[in-house]
């Protein structure tokens, strides 16, 4: 190759090289496990040694070993391709050390191999030179992209096919990696500036596949909205627009990717060329031959009826986009000839294999703001991605269909009534299709369309409605799937009619979604299940009476389903749980749902993923029996604290014997839920009697999960903590010297690693909430010793504007919790954290919590009023808000603190919690009446008017 770098010679010695190549042959071959991992071992311990390197590089450079190294032409693939692989693991391990001389002579021979005859060769090439510019910059290696833009625009001439396809391959590795780095400012210039020019040169290449990567790496650039891209933007569409007819279906693909880029980033630079581009796209996605470019075509559309200031410029066009994407809705052939093998398959068990790992539910569940419990994230009812089938084959993978649903949803959010309009045709004449994917298509259609016009399909859905829901019934178990879900997306608009409405509508569309809920087709049960589930959460108490029937249902669908569906079975069951709450405490329909749930719970075993949904639904029973719970609770409770022991009882085992497998900790963390949900739900009393009686100690295993490396399972063991200290606080308390000190090395932002940040302030924030409700029941004394370092921890976290809001708030309510039991202790520093203290908690919603807070700043006042007197304006300010908010019920209507003089009620039972007797505001009117004067007159007439009815003070 005539653009390599100077050669550096060196020889290998050959026994060397034969061992090494023996290795790497075994390393990749199953036949021998037993060579395999001495392979395996031998190489991890080569790595160390620089000059293995430089034997690598030999061997993947060298494809005319086969006399030396006595191997076939496959079997030399195989070692030269385990060669690249340990090359670049080699890299990344320990490049750094390598000596400079190996340096060079990887940096200097690497480049050859790109013009290897053996594309796998070429590929693996790249991704070595994309680690080594990883772990020593690009500067390090200034004269690799001249080399790889020179030999891939074949710029001195003689440069093979190969060579060419292998340097752009190689360069489009580093783009797509090292977009970052490549558009770095390095003295006033980046390399971007040198790349892009040299890139639409090679867009003229006479190699197709030269081209496509070509493209491919501009759109490298794009996502992260380089300045030197958006400079050379009409550039780039200049030469990019020449493209547009090119012959191969790679370079087609990419350049449909590009536009869609281009509408994130400029949107204006492409909304001239809308009308070329329209007719372009549409072209490309009628294209079938082409699937790959007909999917990126699709995106075009999603993205633009995305954008709002570009998606107006699509309504001229509607007339041609619509048909498109209605057409690309129906299944292709392929995927028609494998459904409509599709068999009843109700009776048939599970296969291993196709049951995917479960996880535990969103950890926002387990997070609290502001004391309440986040729900988890819930599904977007307008992502068609999510919706028909789920984990279904053949459509697991985002494709041409969905894409095109899902845009054909936005535009119809849109655009509305136009969209039905011209989509009405094809309804029409698809709806009644008498081939079932056309008919299919047609109610995917419908569904999509749901709530972009409601308004255009209302009229005809007294007559739509009824026919879906004949659907259900529908030979062609594909139909029966879509119609699930496309009933549940009408299924606000039959809730909305009213009681007749809903008996004529909404019952007919729920009995049959429940029917096929025990459907003789797996597929369609899943789909059932989940169209309950997004039903449900729409129809709330409407679902009341219904329980009976959906009960029943359900009861029926444990009897048959396999376990692949009874995962989705339990989120039905805590949908019902959630809607309908305390409806299910009647005896009948406890007696129905019970016994089938705790049936399937005792048969499977403590090391089954099952476990992890079961639990969830467990605890949203609980939470609706409440103390209808507790005939259930004690098996229930006494098993999650065998399984979070041994949970815990493995990790030690696997931290001292790496021969033990680390345990899974979603059976820790749903354990750990469950029990919040138990002590929450049952009586103190009856609490307080399991956890007292649980072996081991209850909170011996607590004060082990708070400190458990896992960011989940603490996070779950503080919601845990939170939870006793307010439901069982004597049993709680005997243990509060050991956990007390660990909570507060939690609260520590220095142990905050960026790396797991995401995860680790939803710890903060329950351990926040947790140690404020530990201040509110832990006698002053007692908490004294703990409470300024507490204090300055939380100080910390509303000091850090980058911490989550909910995070800050919690840790305000917490100090306004300390001054509750020990104002004394936090007095001296009011001054430094008040401000902080009202900015945070304004918009807070009126709780409990907020109560606590402003009655523990209140006593705080109490104890130091000076402190507060730069900050009297806001402070009069809050308590005037307080006032005018704050609501309670009547037979609780006392003031919590004539420390606001009846400012606050509390709202959820509590009983009045500070009667100091003294009234803040009337304090320091007296003490200062002068400023106190002033501070009256900042305030507008309506707020004036406020505080003299509130406090009689103005």
């Amino acid at each position: 190759m005539t653009a390599a770098a100077p050669q550096i010679t060196w020889e290998p010695e050959v026994a060397i090289l034969s061992e090494l190549a023996g290795y790497l042959r075994d390393a990749l071959s199953a036949h021998n496990p037993v060579a395999q991992k001495k392979a395996t071992l031998m190489l991890t311990q080569a790595k160390a040694r620089s000059e293995t390197a430089k034997y690598l590089l030999y061997i993947l450079s060298n494809g005319r070993l086969t006399q030396t190294l006595n191997s076939s032409a496959s079997e030399l693939t195989l070692i030269r391709s385990s060669a690249a692989i340990n090359l670049k693991n080699l890299v990344r391990s320990n490049f750094k050390n390598l000596d400079e001389p190996t340096k060079d002579y990887v940096r200097a021979h690497t480049i050859s191999c790109l013009e290897d005859a053996n594309s796998q060769i070429r590929s693996l090439t790249g991704t070595v030179i994309t680690e080594i510019v990883q772990k020593s910059g690009i500067l390090s290696w200034p004269e690799l992209l001249p080399q790889l833009l020179s030999i891939a625009a074949n710029e001195k001439g003689g440069v093979s096919e190969a060579a060419q396809e292998g340097s752009m391959g190689a360069l489009t590795q580093l783009c797509e990696d090292r977009a970052e780095e490549l558009d770095h400012d390095y003295e006033g210039q980046s390399p971007l500036q040198f790349i892009i020019p040299r890139l639409l040169k090679i867009t003229n290449s006479p190699i197709p596949r030269v081209r496509a990567l070509t493209v491919a790496s501009i759109n490298s650039f794009l996502p992260q909205k380089s300045e030197t891209i958006i400079d050379m933007l009409d550039a780039i569409l200049d030469h990019l627009f020449r493209l547009a007819s090119d012959p191969n279906p790679d370079v087609r693909r990419h350049l449909c990717r590009f536009f869609v880029l281009v509408v994130d980033i400029r949107p204006d630079r492409i909304q001239p060329h809308m009308d070329g581009l329209v007719t372009y796209m549409c072209l490309q996605q009628r294209n079938t031959d082409d699937p790959e470019s007909a999917l990126e075509a699709a995106e075009f559309w999603l993205a633009v009826s995305e954008n709002s200031k570009m998606c107006p410029a699509l309504e001229p066009f509607l007339n041609k986009i619509i048909p498109v994407l209605l057409d690309s809705m129906v299944y292709d052939e392929d995927t028609v000839i494998r459904l409509s093998g599709d068999i009843d398959d109700a009776g048939i068990e599970d296969r291993s294999e196709d049951i995917k790992p479960r996880f535990a539910a969103s950890k926002a569940s387990r997070t609290f703001t502001n004391g309440q419990k986040l729900t988890s994230d819930d599904v977007e009812e307008g992502e068609i991605e999510d919706d028909e089938d789920g984990d279904v084959e053949p459509e697991d993978e985002w494709n041409l269909r969905k894409c095109s649903a899902a845009a054909l949803d936005v535009l119809a959010s849109n655009f509305h009534r136009l969209v039905f309009d011209i989509a009405l045709g094809y309804l029409n004449n698809n709806l009644t299709h008498t081939e079932w994917p056309y008919r299919e298509a047609a109610v995917l259609a419908i569904g999509a369309v749901a709530e972009g016009c409601l308004d255009a399909v209302a009229p005809a859905l007294p007559n739509i409605v009824p026919y879906l829901t004949s659907l259900l019934k529908d030979d062609e178990p594909s139909v029966r799937l879509i119609t699930c879900w496309a009933l549940g997306r009408y299924s606000v608009w039959a809730l909305n009619l009213g009681s007749e409405g809903r008996t004529q509508y909404f019952t007919p569309m729920l009995n049959g979604i429940l029917g096929r809920m025990m459907d003789k087709n797996k597929r369609v049960q899943i789909a059932a299940a989940s169209a309950f589930a997004n039903m449900g959460e729409k129809a709330g108490k409407a679902l009341g009476p219904h329980s009976e029937n959906i009960i029943r249902t359900f009861v029926a669908c444990f009897g048959i389903y396999k376990d692949r569906n009874i995962f989705v079975l339990y989120d039905c069951v805590q949908t019902l749980a959630d809607q309908i709450g305390p409806e299910l405490r009647n005896p009948g329909l406890l007696e129905l749902l019970m016994p089938a749930l705790i049936n399937r719970w005792e048969k499977i075993s403590d090391q089954s993923q099952e476990l992890f949904p079961l639990h969830e639904c467990l605890a949203y029973i609980a939470a609706a029996l409440g103390n209808a719970f507790a005939p259930f609770a004690g098996p229930t409770f006494a098993r999650c604290i065998r399984i979070v022991h041994g949970n815990l009882n493995q990790s030690h085992m696997a931290v001292d014997d790496s021969s033990i497998e680390k345990p899974n900790k979603d059976f820790l963390v749903t354990s750990l839920d469950l029990l919040s949900a138990i002590i929450q739900a049952l009586e103190p009393s009856q609490s307080a009697e399991l956890v007292q009686s649980a072996q081991p100690s209850f909170f011996d295993l607590v004060v082990y999960c708070i400190q458990d490396p896992s960011n989940d399972v603490r996070q779950s063991s503080y919601a845990l903590l939170g939870d006793c200290a307010v439901n069982v606080f004597p049993q709680l308390h005997p243990s509060l010297k050991a956990i007390l000190p660990v909570a507060l090395r939690q609260l520590d932002l220095n142990h905050v690693k960026s790396s797991d940040s995401a995860t680790v302030f939803s710890v903060i924030n329950n351990a926040c909430w947790s140690c404020g409700e530990i201040a509110m029941k832990y006698d002053g004394p007692e908490m004294m010793p703990h409470t300024l370092e507490l204090y300055h921890k939380l100080k910390a976290i509303i000091d850090q504007l980058q911490i989550p809001i909910s995070v800050r708030e919690n840790a305000v309510i917490a100090i306004g919790r300390l001054g509750v039991r020990s104002p004394s202790v936090v007095a001296p520093q009011l001054a430094e954290f008040v401000q902080q203290f009202l900015q945070i908690i304004e918009p807070v919603e009126q709780t409990d919590e907020k109560a606590h807070a402003f009655l523990g700043l209140n006593s705080i006042v109490r104890q130091n009023p000076y402190g507060m007197i730069p900050h009297l304006l806001p402070y009069v300010q809050a308590c005037l808000a307080y006032s005018k908010e704050s609501k309670g019920p009547r037979d609780q209507s006392e003031s919590i603190g004539d420390s606001f003089q009846q400012v606050c009620y509390l709202s959820t039972g509590l009983k009045t919690l500070l009667n100091h007797g003294l009234q803040v505001l009337s304090g320091y009117k007296a003490l200062n009446g002068d400023y106190f004067g002033q501070i009256v007159g900042q305030l507008s007439l309506e707020q004036q008017q406020r505080l003299k009815i509130s406090y009689n003070l103005a």
